[in-house]
């Protein structure tokens, strides 16, 4: 059985979380706020074939967490892979599966997939049309706390 801890599932808990934490000056909105043109940036070129399909990172200055999206074509996949940060893909277009540690989980859009940290995973498209995602990770939050979070491995 799972311990129980802090999770995004007690984020509606209104109770638990109004007015714990004491306000603080905000940082200055800037340029950096925005970047425009996500899924046209010619900068994700070498991160896309890094994993072998089009994914777009954010590029924005966060500090915990990280968003990038992601195009498969219909029957392509991700690698099988897995990191140290854990992950969130929220499907905006298509359907397919993914295969965690030999689980299928077959989604379509508008479902979230959660993979745990270290946990080998590869997402599919079924053959039906193309596939747009988000991903969100903790990998910013990782980083600063000094945790190696820029290994991933295939296998």
């Amino acid at each position: 059985m799972r311990a129980v801890t802090a999770n995004s599932a007690e984020f509606v808990d209104v109770g638990a979380n109004r007015d714990s934490l004491t306000p603080m000056p905000s940082l200055r909105p800037d340029a950096s706020c925005l970047h425009a043109r996500v899924c046209g940036d010619v900068r994700a070129a070498g991160f896309s074939a890094e994993r072998g399909h089009p994914v777009f990172p954010v590029r924005l200055p966060t500090n915990s967490v990280s968003l990038s999206v992601g195009d498969l074509a219909p029957g392509a996949a991700t690698s099988n892979h897995r990191h140290a940060y854990e992950s969130v893909v929220y499907v905006i277009e298509g359907s397919g599966y993914t295969i965690m540690e030999g689980v299928r989980f077959d989604w379509a859009a508008g479902d979230a997939v959660y993979t745990p940290p270290w946990c080998w995973h590869q997402h599919h498209a079924s053959g039906g049309g193309p596939v747009r995602y988000l991903t969100a990770t903790n990998m910013p939050l990782l980083a600063r706390c000094g945790q190696t979070v820029m290994r991933e491995e295939e296998r």
